[in-house]
């Protein structure tokens, strides 16, 4: 198996993998209040900036392995909540509200930040397990990435709509989150499918080719 585990690299690629988590977490929950008409169905923009989650964790447990996937979520989750919290006060609705937004707790804000939160925990782990689960039993290198996103951004969408927005004082989105978050789902899952499984096995060819150049050399020193 191809595997990234060299202790001088892993710290390095750990870190970029937890600020790279954290950095679409916040876009994603801003972009989640943005909504958006799909061929007559409600979904929101953060439909198509989620799936590059599943993209980078699916690399991580092929190359690194999923004790340090899961290592990854445990050091986002936290700063992702804080995070996502500070920017959804300041853009909340799209717009920015100046700092003094910062000085009032919003607790409309803090349940999607949370949702946010608890959906990306329970998905990210529930993604971990399908990819590594099927990786070890298939050799078909599309297989266990397309199956962790249909069902990891499953549970990701029904706990994130459930919590943020079920008897929520928006009105638009207390009555229409169920139908957002199905819509959401199938473009999530039509752009991880179509895309993000294909970048997916670009990516991880790149990676090990790059490897076997750099370790070309080496093989044949003196």
């Amino acid at each position: 198996m191809t595997s990234l585990k060299a202790p001088s690299r892993v710290p390095l690629y750990l870190s970029l993998l937890v600020a790279f988590h954290i950095a679409i977490v916040i876009a994603s929950n801003y972009l989640v209040q943005l909504p958006i008409n799909l061929l007559g169905f409600h979904s929101t923009w953060g439909a198509f900036s989620f799936p590059f989650i599943f993209l980078a964790t699916d690399l991580t447990v092929r190359l690194i392995g999923k004790a340090e996937a899961r290592r990854v979520i445990t050091r986002a989750m936290l700063p992702a909540l804080v995070a996502s919290y500070v920017v959804g006060v300041l853009f909340h609705e799209g717009r920015f509200n100046g700092w003094a937004a910062l000085g009032d707790f919003n607790t409309f804000v803090f349940r999607i930040a949370f949702a946010s939160f608890a959906a990306y925990v329970l998905g990210q782990l529930l993604d971990i397990q399908v990819f590594d689960r099927i990786r070890q039993s298939s050799r078909s290198w599309w297989l266990a990435p397309a199956a962790a996103s249909v069902f990891g951004q499953a549970l990701d969408t029904a706990a994130f709509f459930s919590i943020a927005f079920w008897r929520s004082p928006d009105a638009f989105m207390a009555a229409h989150w169920g139908e957002i978050a199905v819509v959401d789902y199938v473009i999530k899952l039509a752009v991880s499918l179509l895309f993000f499984v294909p970048a997916y096995g670009v990516a991880l060819a790149a990676i090990v080719r790059s490897m076997r150049e750099g370790a070309a050399p080496l093989a044949t020193a003196p």
